[in-house]
């Protein structure tokens, strides 16, 4: 039977009734988002809360809002930061956020999302791992919309993708007025192509994106200098 909890240095999560559970992707996400002197933070499509939570720790003068559309996500995203140590600066909605209030315009420096990607027809049969998996509930789009509306004149927005899924991404963000500032070419393993990317946008116009590429693993279970020093401030084993 699967640990039904992930344990960090400074927190732990549980996602036994999540259908994301703790992975990668978000840990990357929560330790490559620009946060730094963000006065208000929102996590979008929390699910456990990891990245919320990561980001609780990383900025100690921050608020930090995570949402979630299903109830089951926010139950346990609500247990998991009632037992950090920053449940006082943090607060977790059920919200489809589509439909965010309107006094929330411009509230937040800084909006971080491991959004659904998947568009592919075939699904599997739980629902609820397909609204956390697939676009069908909150397409890019959409997103980027309420992102442009949320997101504060000086404030950035922080996201996980598949690799594919840049170039269709940073379209349809310079659509809503939001530039491509920094970004992140996430490789499984050193010499094979990237699956994942992380990106950065702002509100004003950028000359020239800031591209790196960070390899994962050297080999299997043996991570590279660089994942390493991205994921130590969280992962026990560093």
């Amino acid at each position: 039977m699967p640990n039904p909890f992930f344990q960090f240095k400074q927190f732990v999560v549980f996602h036994d009734k999540c259908a994301m559970k703790v992975g990668t992707d978000g840990v990357l996400a929560g330790a490559w988002a620009q946060v730094d002197g963000a006065a208000r933070i929102l996590d979008i499509g929390t699910g456990s809360g990891l990245i919320a939570l990561m980001l609780a720790q990383r900025n100690p003068q921050a608020y930090v809002t995570a949402v979630d559309i299903d109830g089951a996500a926010v139950e346990q995203a609500r247990e998991n930061v009632a037992r950090s140590p920053w449940a006082d600066r943090m607060e977790v909605t059920q919200l489809d956020i589509r439909q965010a209030p309107e006094d929330w315009k411009d509230r937040f420096d800084a909006i971080v999302s491991n959004p659904p990607y998947f568009v592919e027809a075939v699904k599997c049969p739980h629902a609820q791992r397909n609204t956390a998996r697939h676009t069908d509930e909150l397409d890019f789009g959409a997103l980027l919309a309420k992102v442009a509306f949320l997101l504060s004149d000086e404030g950035c927005f922080s996201v996980i993708l598949p690799a594919t899924a840049a170039s269709d991404f940073v379209a349809l963000a310079l659509k809503q007025g939001l530039s491509l500032s920094r970004q992140t070419w996430v490789h499984p393993r050193a010499g094979l192509p990237p699956k994942r990317v992380l990106m950065a946008f702002v509100k004003s116009a950028c000359v020239q994106t800031e591209t790196c590429h960070l390899a994962i693993e050297m080999e299997r279970h043996v991570y590279t200098p660089e994942f390493e020093a991205l994921a130590k401030p969280f992962y026990l084993a560093l």
